[in-house]
This record gives structure tokens, sequence and C-alpha cells, in this order.
């Protein structure tokens, strides 16, 4: 299969989750992304790490190159500028101003390249108030609504696990240069610059609460696992002390499962007739759905409910997910060897495209490690290359 993004040059000048999500992305379906790194550092994510071993640089850096590159004198500046010229895409993740204080706003990069396709990534976007305040995932996580309504009723608010803000935008970001490629193409326009906060695309997907607001009065209250919208929707403790997460938010759907839990009477029952009712009285009819998960064990529930055909699934951790027969059967996950880690597992190329399907095919690089080969792709000669290790401007 042929790759889509082959022939598009990426210049990666980001640092961490949101900038390597995107690059990752372009990556797998086949531009040639090239990681700009701190000589002697690297990108922060390679300090990620479990056993010594960057598996963060392993999963989110396959199939890129790297050249560690010092570019704060004009030697180094002279060779970032000359990448530049033969780049399709750039993408940076300062706080907003440095490429500016550097002489690299877009205005001037776009005298280099006037095609280039810039992306400016950043906690809170590159104007507002907020735009020079520290913008990491985590804060944008608690500002955006997101922690406020996760969690427990009068319990603490929780921030994610992971680096949610980072990954969404990450997502944001991939598809924004998807769209100035596509506009590149049908000539709609040259020299995209795209303005990408954490904050925006994370609190786009929380749901129209502002609307909700205005219209209720009432500010969202945390739920634990329920829902505002529907009911019933709650994960259940089992018989053998695991879980399972249901939703019913169908009325032919809530039918079937007051028939399965032998409790018929429920739906004629004023409490729990209508999805509004059921949403009101949400304690009293999960402390009657906890009662029967509790008579059964996991798989005989999943079996069961399969059975009726109600929506009911395992609530699984990575020890169980990694082996479970739906990521095996559809290939979701994979093991890439590594020169010195052994095999690292790692998520395959997603989404999937019937005839320019991406596909992994080399692991993340060590810092530095296209240096050479990079510099001689853009013109320089070995006098010129040994010249910039001398002066370490490369490493």
């Amino acid at each position: 299969m042929s790759l889509p993004l082959k022939g598009i040059k990426v210049l990666d000048l980001s640092r961490l989750a949101a900038g390597n999500m995107v690059s990752h992305m372009l990556a797998d379906y086949g531009a040639d992304v090239i990681k700009v790194e701190k000589p002697g550092m690297g990108d922060d994510l390679r300090n990620w790490k479990i056993k010594n071993i960057s598996h963060w640089w392993h999963v989110y850096s396959r199939n890129k190159r790297s050249i560690a590159l010092d570019f704060k004198n004009n030697m180094g500046m002279n060779v970032l500028k000359n990448l530049i010229k033969s780049s399709d895409v750039f993408i940076e993740n300062f706080v907003p101003g440095t490429l500016e204080k550097w002489g690299l706003e877009p205005k001037k990069l776009h005298k280099i390249n006037k095609n280039l396709i810039i992306l400016r990534i950043s906690g809170w976007g590159q104007s507002g108030l907020y735009k020079t305040q520290p913008g990491f995932g985590s804060l944008v996580e608690g500002m955006s609504g997101f922690a406020a309504m996760t969690g427990e009723k009068d319990q603490t608010p929780l921030l994610p696990p992971t680096a949610l803000a980072d990954m969404i935008s990450g997502l944001t970001g991939f598809s924004s240069i998807l769209l100035s490629i596509i506009a590149k193409i049908n000539k709609k326009a040259q020299g995209q610059v795209i303005d990408l906060s954490l904050f925006e695309p994370l609190f786009s997907i929380i749901g129209p609460w502002a609307a909700y607001y205005k219209l209720s009065g009432e500010i969202p209250k945390k739920m634990g696992n329920r829902s505002p919208v529907s009911a019933p929707r709650n994960i259940y403790k089992t018989k053998d002390k695991k879980y399972v997460s249901l939703s019913a938010s169908m009325q032919s759907m809530w039918e079937k499962l007051a028939t399965l839990i032998n409790r018929k009477d429920l739906i004629s029952n004023e409490l729990y007739f209508s999805n509004e009712d059921r949403i009101k009285n949400q304690e009293s009819l999960d402390k009657i759905i906890s009662s029967f998960m509790k008579k059964h064990k996991r798989d005989d529930l999943l079996k069961i409910f399969k059975k009726n055909g109600v929506t009911i699934g395992p609530v699984l951790d990575i020890s169980e997910l990694v082996n479970h027969p739906y990521i095996k059967d559809r290939k979701i996950l994979v093991n890439l060897k590594t020169k010195n880690d052994g095999e690292i597992p790692m998520h395959e190329v997603f989404p999937r495209l019937s005839k320019s399907r991406g596909s992994i095919r080399r692991e993340a690089p060590k810092l530095g490690q296209d240096t050479k080969k990079i510099l001689k792709e853009i013109g320089y000669n070995q006098k010129q290359i040994q010249e910039l290790f001398k002066y370490n401007i490369v490493n």
C-alpha cells in the first residue's frame, strides 16, 4: 500500500506529549519526520522511563529521524533555516513569544519558505491573557471543567492518569495539518499558521456544559460513573470482586435490562418510567441493579447480558487487556523489536485506511542518530559537517 503522506517533510521542534503525538501520526502515514533535539539532552519525552527504558519515546517517536542541533547560535541557526527551506510542516510548542525572540516568527519563517505549514502548540494559545502562562496538560485539565466534574460526589476533583489534554490536542493538531495540506493542494491557502492550544480541544469534548449552565443555571456536579443525560449508567461490582460497565441509554435497552434482572415491574414504575425519571432516581435504581450484579461472576454476567442483547462490558486492567481476544483478533497491539530494549508493545497504526494504510517501519531514533544523513540531504558536504561537529553545533 502507498503511504498517503510520503513526500511530506516535517520539522518537529516540539517536546513532550502533544507535539510528539502529532508528528507520530504523521510519521505513521509516511511523512519524513525530523526531530530537532538539543544536543546532549534530547526531547524531554526521552526522560519518561520505566526500568530505565524510555517507553513513551519508543511509542510516540517510532518512524521518526533525529538530528541533535544547537540552533541558539549563528552556525546552528543557519542549519535550522536550511532545514526549514526544504520542509512542508514546522511544529513547535515553545511558550508564545519564544520564536519571535529567536527571530523565527511566522512572517520570517514564510520568507524562508512561503508554503510552510506552521503548527504552534501552547497551553492557552498564541493570544489572550494566559498566553505566556505555563501550559502543562494537568493545569489545562484542571481549568477546563474536566476535573471539576470528574470523581465521586463530595470528593476531590480528579485529574486523568494519562496525558489527556496533550493527546487530544495532538489528535487535533494532526487533523489541522491534514486540512492545511489539502488547502495548499487546492490552492486555497499558502503558508498556513495553526494556533493550537491544549485547552480548546479538551474544552470542546467535555460536552455542551456552557449551554447547560446558561439554560438551567445549574453547575454540573460530580456524579462518579453516572451520567447526567441517561440512566442507568454505571460501573458495578460482581460476585468475584471484578467490575462491569453498563449503559442502558435507550428506552428499549432499559426495558430489556429490567426484564433480564427479573424486575419487569420497574418498567411501569413512575420512578423509572422515563429517562428523566431514572436520572432523578439513579441512587435507588443503582441499588437494585447492583444487588443483581453482586449475585453473579463477571464472565457469567457478560454471557447472560450478551444472550439477552443488553449492553454491558468488562472493566479491564492492562494485564487483562493486553491478552484480550478482541485486542489480539483485531491486532490492536503490536510488538516492535528494538536494538537495545527488546520488544516494546505499542498500539498499531490508526485510523485504518483501506487503500493507504500507515505502517510502523522503524524504531524511535537515538539522539542524533540521523544527524549526518540529514545534513547531507540539505546540501552540506563532508568538510562542513565535520566543522559543525567540531564546534558542537550538532552531534
